[in-house]
This record gives structure tokens, sequence and C-alpha cells, in this order.
């Protein structure tokens, strides 16, 4: 087998693991989800607001890539659940954004904080130099990828 084909064959383990691993946070998280009465969409719109702020419908819809409208009918539910609130901008008064609401960001930092645990028990036969290691790599692949 000559380098290429090796190198070929590196690159599609790499892929394959990075699915499989995906695909199975993705169910962890979606075990946690279900203790709470939050959809995945849901979290994710609320995941948005937490790290990145108040923002347009139009904002959240190009992060989520989901249509303004599909937004609305999210939002409109998260509202009913006290999840978020539609708040008019200071700055212009047309713009209305959506804030998290005390409810919405304590759900999210339960389910963060669940997901981190069961990583850390997935993770508790490494190294620390090896969890380091990993990080950094991550980091490292997640910065190359934006």
């Amino acid at each position: 087998m000559d380098n290429k084909q090796q190198d070929m064959e590196v690159f599609a383990d790499i892929e394959k693991d990075l699915r499989y691993i995906s695909s199975i946070i993705k169910q962890k998280g979606r075990e946690i989800l279900n203790q709470y009465s939050i959809t995945p969409p849901q979290f994710v719109a609320l995941q948005w607001l937490f790290e990145g702020g108040d923002m347009t419908i139009g904002e959240l819809s190009n992060k989520m890539y989901l249509a303004c409208s599909t937004t609305t009918d999210l939002v409109d539910r998260m509202e009913k659940t006290e999840l978020v609130e539609r708040v008019k901008d200071n700055k212009d008064r047309r713009v209305v954004r959506i804030h998290l609401l005390e409810e919405g960001e304590r759900i999210i930092e339960e389910v963060i904080k669940k997901r981190q645990q069961y990583l850390q028990e997935i993770l508790k036969n490494f190294s620390f130099d090896e969890i380091k290691t990993l990080n950094a790599n991550l980091s490292k692949l997640h910065q190359e990828m934006k």
C-alpha cells in the first residue's frame, strides 16, 4: 500500500470516528433532555441565546439554519413556557430581541453540566495529559473548520 492510500485511510478513519462520536453525543444529549420539558430544537435555541446573548429572530434563525417562520413558532412556544421573552431593543424600538429568562438559563446550565459529567465519566481512563492533548487537538480542529 502506498503512502497516499494510507493517508486516505487515516482521513476515512477520522471522519468515521467523528461521525460516530457525534451520533453518540447527540443520543446522550437527547436522553438528558428527556428529563426536561423542552425539545431538542428548543435546547439548541436556548444554547445560542445562553452563549450569544439576546438576538433577533433573524439572527437566531441564521444560527440554527431554520426559516424565520419556524424560529418564530419555536420562540412562541418557549415564551409560553417562560423560557424566553421578546424585548424591544433600547436603541431601535422597531427591533425585537429574544431574551433568555431565568428558567431557560437554569435548564441550559443543568443540561450542560450533565453532559460534562457524562464526558468526564467517558474519559476516566485517560491520563490528564491525554485529556489536555485531546482538548488542544479538538480546539485546533474547531478553529480550522470555522
